[in-house]
């Protein structure tokens, strides 16, 4: 059985399968997002889809459903007025209007805990409607 990081606050857990796909997006760039769950009756937090490295954010807005909650994370790259390339990691908690409360109390009560698992993101930007996230709300944070 794979290894999980429990969180205590919430007693959820979080795979090993979620910290491999995050260490696979920032250092092998291999995945532009992951979307992560929480599975209620396991108590697991498990990655729910990854995006490939030619996909974007619009991808990954896509993919996120339109009456549940959902964590994400995203590697934004940009370049900077100096020409320099550059990348930021953006941890987005998704809790639409539509979500169960059950579901919103659980992921809000459980993100702290996926962040401390996931080493190095550099922002967050929660969101309930499409707009709060938008590609310009990313792109303004991370210049």
């Amino acid at each position: 059985m794979a290894m999980a990081f429990k969180m205590a606050t919430t007693g959820m857990w979080v795979t090993d399968e979620c910290k491999n796909s995050f260490m696979e997006m920032k250092w092998k760039k291999v995945h532009k997002y992951v979307v992560y769950k929480i599975d209620e009756r396991s108590r697991l937090v498990t990655v729910d889809k990854v995006g490939g490295p030619d996909e974007g954010y619009d991808d990954l807005a896509a993919s996120l459903p339109n009456d549940d909650c959902r964590y994400a994370v995203f590697d934004f790259d940009f370049v900077t007025v100096d020409n320099c390339h550059k990348s930021k990691i953006f941890f987005i908690y998704w809790s639409p209007t539509a979500s169960r409360i059950r579901a919103k109390i659980l992921y809000a009560t459980s993100k702290d805990g996926l962040r401390r698992a996931l080493d190095g993101i550099h922002y967050e930007v929660q969101a309930t409607d499409p707009t709060e996230m938008g590609f310009d709300i990313i792109q303004g944070r991370a210049k």
